[in-house]
């Protein structure tokens, strides 16, 4: 059971990177609509569903992984997310170098995983709003797997619907995330230099 979670989540927050990772204050939130949230997602998954299915080589894909994250993604949410307390303290060119090796990481990351899932796909099932952002709840179907259930957390707060989380099987993406950057960061003795160091090697 433990190992087959492992697996899911690998393979839900690697659909995330795909589309999918600046210190930078955002303007509030307005009203974000439902339908607005879901066609985000919609053509996030036909994105994703396509380079999967392309026959393209990982190496290939992860720069177009990298594409859809900047596409989709509110990236500096995520990125001073995922770095923490020390985002509190990083200079504004610090944050600019995490941000930037912090996507590319991710797109290598579970880009090097997609060989699994060839085959498979994503399915947009429905959109709900939760206080400040809305929910769209999706189903990834992968050859030899059960279905299993997605959902992305959307917002406007950056001036247009951008995705900020995803949940994959009650596992919480940026949650995990922010657990692996801190344990990066400590490796590195707190440096944002060295930790960027890292995330490019990685």
């Amino acid at each position: 059971m433990r190992n087959d979670l492992t697996r899911r989540q690998v393979i839900g927050r690697a659909f995330a990177a795909a589309a999918l990772a600046c210190a930078v204050a955002v303007p509030p939130a307005r009203a974000l609509e439902t339908a607005d949230a879901r066609a985000l997602i919609d053509a996030l998954v036909a994105d994703i569903n396509a380079i999967i299915n392309s026959g393209a080589s990982e190496q290939a894909m992860y720069g177009r992984f990298e594409r859809l994250f900047v596409t989709y993604a509110d990236v500096p949410v995520i990125a001073r997310s995922a770095l923490g307390p020390a985002a509190r303290q990083a200079s504004p060119g610090e944050m600019q170098a995490f941000t930037q090796a912090f996507q590319g990481y991710l797109s290598r990351k579970y880009g090097r995983r997609f060989r699994e899932f060839i085959g498979g796909r994503i399915e947009v099932t429905g959109a709900e709003p939760i206080k400040t952002y809305t929910e769209v709840d999706s189903t990834a179907f992968l050859q030899g797997e059960a279905p299993f259930n997605v959902r992305w957390h959307v917002s406007d707060r950056a001036g247009r619907p951008l995705f900020f989380n995803i949940i994959i099987e009650g596992v919480n993406m940026l949650a995990s995330e922010r657990t692996e950057i801190g344990a990066l960061l400590d490796r590195n003795g707190g440096s944002i230099e060295g930790l960027v160091a890292e995330l490019n090697r990685l």
